[in-house]
């Protein structure tokens, strides 16, 4: 009798992974980001994350709250991180409307002033798989990667200045300075000899 048991928990573990294959290999699964989730999708994702956060040591950060880091950050965040996250009092961007999942706008409601500055820092330095989120560990300092994860933990405090910065660039001219073309000549060119 306990062999019929261990057997049917085989055949039914077997059962389960050849249905999440074919459910994968025909299609089933939804790839396209206008596509709906996929069942339990959302959960296995943040428990993934969360789990991996909660492995990760917990520094406090190298840089002080002040002007300076937030400025330092704000300059980081928009060459990087506004793209897909946006600015504040702006729109969602096309590429962010494009995602799946969508990424959280940071200047909008709560999202990241409510997460640590450590748990905020592995996000940008590794990056979160299957979102979109790129990892910045080898492309910003540790410094960089800091300021950006204080400022944005203090994005509800920041000063003019560093709104200023953090404001959209001036669209750039779309006109075509003229070309300065030689004048035509009048005289042919002398014959050969």
């Amino acid at each position: 009798m306990l062999k019929g048991i261990i057997l049917g928990i085989l055949i039914g573990f077997v059962l389960v992974f050849a249905g999440i294959y074919f459910y994968f290999a025909t299609g089933k699964a939804p790839v396209a980001t206008n596509a709906s989730e996929m069942p339990l999708e959302h959960r296995f994702a943040h428990m993934a994350l969360d789990a991996y956060l909660n492995a990760k040591p917990h520094p406090n950060p190298p840089v002080s709250a002040d002007e300076n880091t937030f400025l330092a950050g704000a300059k980081v965040y928009t060459e990087h991180c506004a793209v897909c996250h946006g600015l504040p009092g702006e729109p969602r961007t096309a590429i962010a409307d494009g995602m799946f999942p969508k990424p959280p706008q940071l200047f909008k409601g709560v999202g990241v002033t409510d997460d640590e500055p450590w748990e905020t820092y592995w996000k940008v330095n590794g990056g979160i798989r299957m979102t979109g989120m790129p990892g910045f560990g080898e492309r910003l300092s540790e410094t960089q990667m800091w300021q950006v994860s204080v400022l944005l933990k203090n994005a509800d405090k920041i000063s003019p200045a560093v709104k200023a910065q953090l404001a959209p660039a001036a669209p750039a001219s779309t006109t075509a300075p003229p070309v300065a073309t030689a004048p035509a000549s009048s005289t042919p060119p002398p014959a050969p000899h």
